[in-house]
């Protein structure tokens, strides 16, 4: 069991994986998401795809026992264990772009896909290579029509979930940076590597 570690409000990480091994990532204060992306450690072509997962899992609301699959359509990771259930598949990492176009901000903000390319970058991932992101507890609505509204994130504080590694990887995890996402308020998110787990996946 690795030790816990804590990403800082609005910055991010990147950590490899071995098959085989858990990653718990926690909400240690409560409606705070987290942007996931995985890449094959041994060919980065090779990364998380959002179109595959929902398709294969026949579902866009991914929760406990559900996998998570590449671009290849390969598993790479399965959720073992979810304590609030509500995770976002649909919507990209907030980026420069995102505060410009949709929020009409043309100020320095921090972003969910800067985050994740600034700890990325080390093992040679390049902007064009991140995918769409698994937002760990994000709440994302869709009406009948199609609309899609962001909502407060449901989950409470202590609130995890845990994946199970199908693959070699490399992640790339982010303590969100977008207001809405997060009820305007920004805060940590920790995770921990695990070797064995009291869970029977």
């Amino acid at each position: 069991m690795s030790t816990l570690e804590t990403i800082r409000k609005q910055t991010g990480a990147a950590f490899t994986l071995k098959k085989g091994e858990y990653l718990k990532v926690i909400d240690p204060e409560g409606e705070q998401v987290s942007d996931m992306v995985l890449f094959n450690k041994d060919d980065l072509r090779e990364r998380i795809s959002n179109g595959k997962s929902m398709d294969f899992e026949e579902s866009i609301l991914l929760t406990t026992g559900n996998y998570l699959w590449s671009n290849r359509s390969r598993k790479m990771m399965k959720i073992v264990e979810d304590t609030n259930g509500r995770n976002d598949f649909l919507l990209a990492p907030c980026s420069p772009a995102t505060f410009k176009i949709m929020y009409k901000n043309d100020e320095p903000h921090p972003s969910c896909f800067e985050n994740l390319l600034i700890n990325l970058e080390p093992y040679g991932i390049r902007p064009d290579d991140i995918p769409t992101a698994f937002n760990i507890f994000m709440n994302v609505q869709f009406q009948q029509d199609g609309k899609l509204s962001v909502e407060p994130p449901t989950s409470k504080a202590g609130d995890y979930v845990i994946f199970k590694a199908e693959i070699d990887l490399i992640v790339g995890l982010t303590a969100c940076s977008a207001e809405e996402s997060n009820n305007y308020t920004f805060k940590p998110i920790q995770y921990q590597i695990l070797e064995h787990t009291n869970i029977n996946d």
